[in-house]
């Protein structure tokens, strides 16, 4: 800490030193009231010299860093290269100096104010070292506020988190061109890109940080800076989440996402992004080493000029970042008192690593008879040997930015500071081992070495650590896989009967880089002063097979790609011996540890009585070397490809508190993603088990991960362990007997459905849970998908067949499904076709109410290609849920479509004639038509449209479009379709059913107001099969238009344009689906309690709870949206129309100024014409408005909130709308609809009051007369009384009580 100087104005400023440049504290008051303070350059400094770029006023430089500029001449650097070479190539001088100005404000500390400005933000008055250094020092530890996180996040439940919830934690954009960073959350757009939600939240409603495309087409960097922060742990570890969406990912040049830090005048790169990455969120964990002065962090993410990549930030999360607090310790036996009062391990002293804190375990004078390399002036005691590959000394300046080359040594924390590594085999041209030997050592039990090693970039990359005596070489320790873009500590032991070597083997496979510093040799290492010959075993031609492949037991040369593919390629099967099935009895079955922390996996052997899950030898948790805090991890060896029926089975042991768990999740390291297949918590007492983990189809090689985390503490050997582990079914052309079952209830299992194992958004077959009853038996199984489902990110849950066998004719799949809630997404259904695109044969989006509804899809015959059939539920929207169940395959195609939106295909309607039909929508449609569909209200939507201007259609041209035939299923039918006319001249639209070769106009319409969508109907009575047929007839415009879209045929008359009482469907009813005004959509059900839907548990129409009506949930109310509007179609205009309907409040008046509100729309604009405010068990109440409207328009029925959240339902029934007449008759009209039985039960029930009240007139007691009041009021409070507003009377309904299944087809 520095001392106080005086700043602008004479005010004391406190002053930190930040390297060799003092910088004003971020969160202290900086002021730079002078005009003349202005950013300067040195651009005479010669390369090699060191330059000032800062802040300069007329008093001089105030603040700043040095560094230095890179020419592209030099040819050797003995110095730091500029921060900014650490993302970009060489370029051209004036390029650089630019480079120099962006650099200049990257080392600004967050919280600097430019001229004209100031800041404060610590609201303690802690010292200024104490703020941003992971150590909350005041009570409400705001000093840990706006530090690049906040002090927790309480969504994710973690401290020192920044979620973007509340704000952008203090991070700042410092983009230099149009490529920026700004907070925003998932919208309409992004989603079309794929970013669908946040990662927080895991919904449209959460926020994160993303780029900003840049309008010009060239490369570019979008910088996010962090506050400045202060002293890091060497446990310290970041977590971050991104996703990276966008056009031109495939393609060789990819954008990088990069997390660096900026201390000491350099910057060091801490993470990159690799190569291949699929869709999705995906995490970054990075390590900053122990870092012991002020430090800042920047992501940057560069896109090549032909890549329009958008990169979403999420979730920041630092553990283990803070020093330990100075205190007093008694410690045990084993350890001893860091200068700070704690105590550490003493094996932890003289490691190479400041785990105390303040240097005290590193002590020179204490540490100077242990034997330490750093390799930054040779190799020390080491010797190379020479050979291809071999271990070469170098640093991160010189080896560059590729993904898998250490971007610092350990020593240093540095790009400048030297190590030893094998290059990858890829880039060296050569394969096997590089090795590393030292002098020869005495006989010993007490001599160790610690190293620090790095795996990065390979799965298949090994480090081992060997003695080797006159007789034999002996391995130690081995470590293999991946380990991260970070430094691992490691030690070993010798305990050595005889003189020896130590010998360091290095493997590094494809891609990857094996790298070592840091050697440390404790005193008990002791040279030999007789230098016995020791002779090291050759590692030329120790494979007798090339690159690439490897050796079967029989000595017989293989593919490595057929190492582990579940296939016996080998005739000893030595190539499927050690892939992860196993007993542990002799050896670890080709799992391996992948650990970094202070856990590590190894086998161990039971030390006591048999337990019951766990016998002999096993995987167990061990203490291990590590330096950082973190989960044990265990890999298999690279898997796969693998079948849908694929699974590990295993026995497991825990033992642990709340905070441990055991897991199980899949690599897959082509698309950068890792998806969790199994988690058990611990519980704080010894549980185990034997479970079944799915793996599913893995179409690329694949790596199972055992996660573990426990307190060793414990007074048990065995803490968390596996045993017994089996992968079974994995081949991919395995499949279960039931893999051709496409029929399914789910009532005893999936038959031949599995689901896609990818994703962790899953399809969950169970009873209901207030969500609905299954469609079977009203109590049985169905499948259900959740997208609001607590830390479901995918963006689709596939449920899927197993490969089926080539189909010759068409068949049928029948479906039962169900879509419910204000916002839910899309159901499809796909069929995937072997070496084709998959394509879609069905799909709905949006709420169908909480009802079931039949679909059919025809599966179209497949010629000789095998095929697969997916119901996938997209997560597209987060509130709501859908439903399958009662799958059934026939033989034959499924006919006439009762429903048909056109987004799958035409649903068989047919378009004849020269001039014809066309599906499309408006984003790729090759001809003129509405500017949104009526489905979905996007122009991704699609729709049927003819072009009928008279170079498409000349005047008294025809174009038919012509469906399949329907099949009455009720003496009476309702045919509904919504339809536009372009304005202008477009044409005429006929409607015509044909039914035993007569054809018949039904409809017709040449005209319309506005543009748009329109609602037709149709009453039919056919007495066989129909069709119908939708002809077009051109009027010789200039240009026009006619569309046709979501098609309907249902059972029973079509009711009267904007009349409904709910019982068959909505009539018409629906929500604004435009997804850019975040609208919520009313639901539809029955009476039937729903815990997830609520509402009143009878409708007004038949008065039980079987009865239908619309309704809605005021609790969603809110982020989103703070109303929920239900549209009727467009209606003609009206001088004395009458609009009639029930409604039924459940809002508590206390806690919201809730409020259902009746509005008209036209051209004009809209008012309402009648309101009521939220009000509690009123029961359905009648209501008769007067509608008049010059213009075409809508009736909008909109419930709002004024405060949220508001815990209430409100609900619609029996909507009767008379275009003429008027209201002067509504109300008696209305008592007079009423049930005969309802009004004759209500006179009984008012004369019965009045003979209790002349009663206890009579008996003349006030007091009696109060009790038998209250007592006879009891049963009219507890009903659900009903009345018009001012008029209120009973109507008692029957109620049934079993549950029949509900149904409506569609």
């Amino acid at each position: 800490m520095g001392t106080e100087e005086e700043g602008f104005g004479g005010e004391k400023q406190p002053k930190v030193s930040w390297g060799r440049t003092a910088v004003p504290d971020a969160r202290t008051v900086v002021t730079c009231p002078s005009p003349a303070n202005h950013l300067t350059i040195n651009p005479a400094a010669e390369a090699g010299k060191l330059i000032t770029a800062g802040l300069k006023s007329s008093t001089g430089q105030v603040l700043g860093s040095r560094f230095q500029p890179w020419a592209c001449s030099v040819a050797s650097l003995v110095s730091p290269v500029p921060l900014l070479t650490l993302f970009h190539p060489c370029f051209g001088p004036e390029v650089e100096m630019a480079r120099l100005v962006v650099l200049a404000f990257l080392l600004l500390p967050a919280g600097t104010i430019l001229p004209g400005g100031s800041t404060v933000i610590n609201s303690c008055s802690s010292a200024a070292e104490w703020l941003c250094d992971f150590i909350c020092d005041c009570s409400a530890c705001s000093d840990e506020n706006k530090c690049g996180y906040l002090r927790g996040s309480a969504a994710l439940g973690t401290p020192f988190t920044c979620d973007f919830e509340e704000g952008d934690c203090g991070w700042q954009d410092v983009s230099t061109s149009a490529y920026r960073w700004v907070r925003g959350q998932a919208s309409p757009a992004m989603r079309g890109m794929g970013l669908h939600s946040d990662h927080t939240m895991g919904t449209d409603l959460g926020w994160f940080m993303v780029t900003v495309f840049p309008p010009a087409k060239a490369t570019a960097t979008a910088w996010l800076r962090s506050p400045v922060m202060r002293e890091a742990a060497a446990t310290c570890e970041i977590r971050a989440w991104y996703h990276l969406s966008g056009s031109g990912l495939n393609q060789t040049e990819q954008p990088v996402l990069r997390l660096a830090m900026v201390y000491r005048d350099e910057v060091v790169g801490l993470w990159q992004s690799p190569e291949h990455r699929g869709e999705g969120w995906h995490q970054l964990v990075a390590y900053t080493g122990r870092i012991n002065e002020q430090f800042q962090l920047i992501f940057s993410l560069t896109k090549p000029p032909t890549c329009r990549a958008e990169l979403a930030l999420d979730d920041i999360i630092f553990r283990n970042c803070g020093l330990q607090e100075p205190r007093q310790e008694v410690c045990r036996v084993g350890e001893n008192n860091c200068r700070r009062g704690s105590c550490l391990a003493q094996h932890r002293f003289c490691d190479g690593t400041d785990d105390c804190g303040d240097g005290s375990d590193e002590d020179v004078t204490q540490c100077k008879p242990f034997i330490h390399c750093s390799f930054e002036e040779g190799l020390g005691i080491w010797k190379a040997e020479v050979g291809q590959p071999a271990w070469e000394r170098n640093t991160s300046l010189n080896l560059g930015t590729a993904y898998s080359i250490p971007t610092r040594d350990h020593s240093n924390n540095s790009r400048a500071g030297f190590f030893l590594h094998v290059g990858s085999a890829s880039a060296t041209g050569a394969s096997g081992t590089a090795q590393l030997s030292s002098p020869t050592f005495q006989a010993t039990n007490s001599c160790s070495l610690v190293l620090y090693c790095y795996l990065h970039g390979s799965a298949t990359s090994s480090l081992s650590i060997s003695y080797v005596t006159k007789s034999s070489k002996h391995l130690v320790r081995e470590r293999m896989g991946d380990l991260g873009s970070c430094w691992v500590r490691e030690r070993v032991h010798f305990n050595v009967t005889e003189s020896f070597k130590v010998l360091i083997e290095g493997v590094a496979s494809g891609t990857g880089t094996v790298a070592i510093d840091d050697l440390i040799l404790s005193p008990g290492c002791m040279q030999e002063q007789e230098k016995p010959t020791i002779t090291l075993l050759s590692h030329a031609g120790a494979s007798p097979c090339p690159a690439e492949e490897v050796t079967c037991d029989s000595g017989r040369c293989i593919s490595a790609e057929l190492v582990c593919d579940f296939a016996k390629t080998c005739k000893d099967s030595s190539d499927e011996k050690h892939c992860g099935s196993t007993t542990f009895e002799t050896g670890a079955g080709g799992w391996h540890d992948v650990s970094v922390g202070r856990l590590r996996w190894g086998v161990q052997k039971a030390t006591k009585p048999a337990d019951t899950f766990l016998t002999g030898n096993f995987l167990a948790l061990q203490a291990g070397e590590g330096q950082m805090v973190a989960a044990a991890k265990a890999h298999t060896p690279m898997l796969g490809p693998s079948g849908p029926a694929c699974a590990m089975e295993m026995s497991y042991r825990i033992h642990s508190s709340p905070q441990g768990f055991l897991a199980v999740s899949i690599v897959d390291h082509s698309t950068g993603t890792t998806h969790l297949a199994w988690h058990m918590p611990g519980h704080g007492s010894a549980a185990g088990g034997h479970i079944r983990i799915p793996l599913g189809e893995r179409p690329r090689p694949f790596q199972v991960e055992l996660q573990g985390l426990v307190d060793l503490d414990l007074q048990d050997p065995v803490s968390a362990a596996i045993d017994n582990v089996t992968l079974v079914q994995c081949h991919p052309d395995v499949v279960p007997l039931e893999a051709t079952e496409l029929s399914c209830n789910f009532e005893r299992g999936m038959c031949g459905w599995y689901q896609d194992q990818s994703s962790d958004f899953k399809w969950v077959c169970g009873t209901g849970q207030g969500q609905g009853f299954d469609h079977t038996t009203g109590s049985g199984y169905f499948l259900a998908a959740d997208p609001s489902a607590p830390w479901s990110h995918g963006q689709r849950a596939q449920l899927i067949t197993y490969r089926q066998e080539p189909a010759a004719t068409p068949r049928c799949l029948a479906f039962w499904y169900r879509l419910a809630g204000p916002q839910i997404g899309t159901l499809n259904v796909k069929m995937q076709l072997e070496g084709a695109e998959e394509r879609v044969l069905w799909t709905r989006q949006g709420t169908q109410g909480s009802i079931w509804h039949q679909g059919w899809a025809t599966l179209p015959a497949t010629g000789q290609q095998q095929y697969r059939v997916v119901f996938e539920a997209l997560r597209d929207r987060f509130l709501g849920d859908m439903a399958l169940d009662d799958l059934t395959l026939t033989a034959g195609p499924c006919g006439a479509e009762l429903s048909c939106s056109f987004e799958a295909d035409t649903c068989g309607l047919a378009a004849s004639g020269q001039h014809t039909w066309l599906r499309q929508n408006n984003s790729t449609g090759t001809t003129a038509g509405p500017l949104a569909d009526h489905t979905t209200g996007t122009a991704a939507g699609h729709y049927m449209v003819v072009s009928t201007g008279r170079g498409s259609l000349p005047a008294g041209h025809a174009a038919a479009l012509t469906s399949q035939p329907y099949k009455p299923s009720t003496p009476t039918q309702c045919l509904a379709f919504w339809y536009q006319l372009s304005a202008g001249t477009p044409g005429s639209l006929g409607v015509f059913v044909e039914q035993s070769g007569v054809r018949r106009k039904v409809m017709s319409v040449s005209t319309m107001e506005g543009d748009a969508w329109h609602r037709g109907h149709v009453t039919l009575q056919p007495d066989g099969v129909w069709q119908v047929i939708f002809e077009v007839v051109g009027a010789g415009g200039d240009h026009g238009y006619i569309a046709l879209d979501d098609l309907h045929v249902s059972g029973g008359a079509c009711p009267k344009p904007a009349s409904c009482d709910f019982e068959l469907d909505t009539c018409g009813w629906s929500s604004p689906s435009d997804p850019h005004l975040h609208s919520f959509a009313w639901g539809w059900k029955s009476g039937v309690p729903l815990a997830k839907y609520p509402g009143p548990e009878q409708d007004h129409t038949l008065g039980t709870r079987h009865g239908h009506y619309v309704h809605f949930d005021t609790s969603v109310l809110g982020l989103r949206g703070t109303t929920a509007q239900l549209e009727s179609q467009h209606l003609p205009p009206a001088a004395d129309a009458c609009l009639q309907f029930w409604y039924h409040l459940d809002i508590p008046e206390h806690l919201s100024s809730g409020e259902l509100r009746v509005m008209l729309r036209s051209a004009s604009g809209q008012h309402t014409v009648w309101s009521v405010v939220g009000h509690q068990s009123w029961g359905w109440q009648g209501s008769v408005v007067p509608v008049q409207s010059p213009s075409e328009f809508q009736i909008i029925f909109e419930i709002t909130t004024q405060r949220w959240p508001t815990e209430g339902t409100v609900a619609l029934d029996d909507i009767v709308y008379s275009a003429t007449g008027g209201c002067r008759s509504s109300l008696e009209v209305s008592v007079e609809e009423k049930s005969s039985g309802s009004f004759v039960a209500e006179v009984v029930l008012s004369l019965l009051l009045a003979i209790i009240i002349l009663v206890l007139v009579a008996a003349g007691g006030w007091y009696w007369l109060k009790r038998r009041g209250l007592a006879s009021g009891t049963p009219a409070e507890t009903s659900a009384p009903q009345g018009f507003d001012n008029i209120t009377f009973r109507d008692d309904k029957v109620i049934i009580s079993p549950v029949p299944t509900e149904g409506d087809e569609d």
